[in-house]
């Protein structure tokens, strides 16, 4: 039985202290959060649990075999390396970081500590983009040209980051999940109206192979919208995660190219061929997130979604930041990794 504790009982606390009640597998033992409202609330869901405004008495617990830290970015690195030290294994609410070089840090601290970081990527652990990660690999699609999407809603504003920090890791992570290649490049436009910070902006990433992804992120969208394309040789892909039944639509459609005399006698044609929607497994993400958790620390796995996922996804959104301050001015990405081994967990 692994005993957790949790630092943070505010918007996403609660969700993930109750995915860590696993019968059999792991308990909420202690919840931290300076908040009197939130402390109430806490005792109330948790009666068996301590509830405390100090989160050193959960870094510190002798008792405690994982911490879940769930608040604002800035307060990741110093919460998640006290536990570190402490020898706790580690859960991270998205974004990891505020910064690449605090990510290198805790990855390394990890690693002399042997002890395992989960970053909070849950949309990696749902049924769609597991599926569509089942498609891609069986070749379903053939070679990738793009993939685009579109995270957009009016709120919830944030007053501590830009609403790249805010939304574009759940679509970097997916990204990162689903392309088998580092980006190149970034470039980045967007604008402040509100209060100060960006509230929305367009990201373009380019990979190897000249495939290139394109994310809208957006606070001041009339309506909600959760859509993603993906673009390539043999098929061509929607994913819409508000559709309640068929949230992805492959169809057998594209074009085809043919030339006997080059480039400026190619003849196209266009494919439009059937539309259909597999089936996607119900399950709650974060639970299926938290159970791989354990099961990665009871047998000593690295996860997919490891310290490495998130130094991956805080580079992405380090770029496109320094490309917006810059009106839109394309930023390198450079090969360098931190000192210890940078790869994709399998």
């Amino acid at each position: 039985m692994i005993k957790v504790g949790v630092v943070g009982y505010g918007y996403w606390g609660p969700n993930v202290a109750r995915n860590f009640q696993l019968p059999g597998l792991s308990e909420v033992i202690a919840i931290a959060d300076q908040s009197k409202n939130s402390q109430q609330r806490a005792q109330e869901a948790f009666p068996q649990a301590r509830v405390t405004a100090d989160a050193q008495e959960i870094l510190q617990s002798p008792e405690i075999d994982v911490v879940a830290v769930v608040t604002p970015v800035w307060t990741h690195y110093e919460l998640a390396k006290a536990a570190l030290e402490n020898g706790k294994h580690v859960f991270v609410e998205k974004p990891f970081t505020s910064s690449t070089e605090q990510a290198e840090e805790l990855i390394e601290l990890a690693d002399r500590k042997q002890r395992i970081i989960m970053v909070d990527h849950t949309f990696l652990f749902t049924g769609a983009v597991r599926k569509i990660r089942e498609l891609m690999d069986a070749g379903t699609l053939g070679n990738l040209y793009y993939y685009d999407s579109q995270r957009v809603n009016l709120g919830l504003f944030q007053h501590d980051v830009n609403v790249i920090w805010d939304l574009a890791p759940h679509d970097m992570s997916i990204m990162d999940y689903l392309i088998n290649h580092e980006p190149e490049a970034i470039v980045a436009a967007g604008e402040r109206h509100v209060n100060g910070h960006e509230d929305m902006a367009y990201i373009t990433v380019y990979f190897p192979h000249r495939i290139i992804a394109h994310l809208n992120v957006n606070w001041l969208s009339p309506v909600k919208v959760r859509t993603t394309l993906i673009g390539g040789e043999k098929k061509m892909l929607v994913w819409n995660d508000l559709e309640a039944d068929e949230k992805i639509k492959v169809y057998d459609r594209g074009v085809v190219t043919n030339s006997t005399e080059g480039v400026h006698k190619l003849l196209v044609s266009y494919r439009s061929g059937d539309m259909w929607s597999p089936k996607i497994e119900q399950t709650e993400a974060l639970k299926e997130e938290l159970s791989y958790f354990h099961d990665c620390i009871t047998h000593g796995k690295r996860p997919i979604n490891d310290g490495v996922a998130g130094w991956r996804v805080v580079r992405m959104i380090e770029a496109a930041c320094r490309s917006l301050k810059k009106r839109g001015e394309a930023v390198v990405l450079d090969s360098t990794r931190p000192r210890i081994e940078i790869v994709k967990a399998a």
